[in-house]
């Protein structure tokens, strides 16, 4: 499986069960995820991916720069068109990607060689961790169901797998 699939499969999982979720559930304030929402993971998901693809053109990638667009944390239908258009937009040739980012509170950002498929790597297993936490707010906040391997990294699903054996 390439990684372009494994992110549109992870994002189908993540479509899926936002999908069943209310708007409300949505909305509502966890205190299990110390008052943040599940939009907020989504979106927080979401932009990091645009802003890798943003910056694929000029070579710059700036994370802390996202746009932190509300409309994604509050409406799951604006979310979901998202999920479906990443996954379209990061089947691009590779190339060097120069991150800059931000540490601590001075405005010195730290320059850091990169590449698109490295980043791409880095927001699949970011949106995996994402995952974890958006299933802690699913099973506070709503009835719904997610599967076993909601928020679980491959590589924790194969060592489960060994230890089973």
């Amino acid at each position: 499986m390439t990684l372009q699939h494994t992110i549109e499969s992870v994002f189908a999982e993540l479509e899926e069960a936002i999908d069943r979720m209310t708007d409300q559930e949505y909305v509502t304030k966890s205190s299990h995820l110390f008052g943040a929402t599940i939009g907020q993971h989504v979106r927080h998901i979401i932009e990091l991916f645009q802003c890798l693809v943003e910056g694929y053109d000029t070579g710059v990638v700036n994370y802390d720069k996202r746009k932190r667009d509300y409309t994604i944390e509050t409406d799951r239908r604006v979310a979901i068109c998202f999920l479906h258009e990443i996954p379209l937009s990061i089947g691009i040739e590779n190339r060097r990607i120069l991150l800059q980012s931000s540490f601590g509170s001075d405005t010195e950002s730290l320059d850091v060689e990169s590449n698109f498929l490295r980043e791409l790597v880095y927001n699949l297993e970011h949106t995996i961790h994402h995952m974890a936490l958006i299933r802690v707010g699913i099973a506070e906040l709503t009835k719904i169901t997610v599967s076993e391997k909601f928020g679980v990294a491959p590589s924790t699903i194969q060592f489960r797998k060994t230890c089973v054996q």
